[in-house]
């Protein structure tokens, strides 16, 4: 199960990863958005796509009762932007993970996501920045690290070109991150 709020390049990248797998499937990702493309992406490669608004989720059990349901082994936030509700944390305590574009615990928290954490670290002169994938707590970008990848900074860099460092780095080891929890937990 994967929650996504964008374009949804994430969510594909691990959709085709599992499609042939007989140890993991992709059975929905859901959206808060209306206009996200991981919805388009997912009802193509064959997911069902799910869209919700903030009162399903966050005034009633909507949400929670839909994957109370379903039963994922994981949730998997790719790009998801919106806080998880209490009910989902506890019921998926220790089966939710993130992912965010840099080395957590610097320039994460609300507000940083996307070209916003690329444009902070070009603007403190980092010499390196990455992934982080992580479990998913009552705070953003708070919980357990699971697994980081560094990729250094060339002066020359831009926002966007370290953008496209870290996107080579989310779609090469978010997949294999994922395999791996879920091995572990079989």
């Amino acid at each position: 199960m994967i929650f996504a709020s964008g374009s949804g390049t994430n969510a594909e990248n691990i959709i085709k990863y599992f499609q042939h797998s007989n140890k993991a499937e992709v059975v929905a990702l859901l959206s808060n958005k209306r206009t996200a493309g991981a919805l388009k992406r997912a009802h193509d490669l064959g997911v069902k796509p799910l869209l919700f608004d903030k009162e399903a989720f966050y005034n009633s059990h909507d949400v929670l009762n839909l994957l109370k349901d379903m039963q994922p082994d994981l949730i998997i936030l790719a790009g998801f932007l919106w806080l998880l509700p209490p009910g989902i944390l506890q019921q998926f305590s220790g089966k939710i993970i993130n992912i965010h574009p840099a080395l957590l615990p610097s320039y994460g928290g609300k507000g940083m996501y996307g070209s916003k954490v690329h444009e902070a670290v070009i603007e403190n002169g980092e010499k390196e920045s990455g992934i982080t994938i992580h479990y998913v707590n009552e705070n953003y970008d708070e919980g357990k690290i699971i697994f980081q990848s560094v990729v250094q900074i060339d002066k020359n860099d831009t926002a966007e070109s370290l953008a496209h460092k870290i996107h080579e780095q989310e779609y090469e080891h978010f997949p294999k991150v994922i395999q791996q929890i879920i091995e572990e937990k079989l």
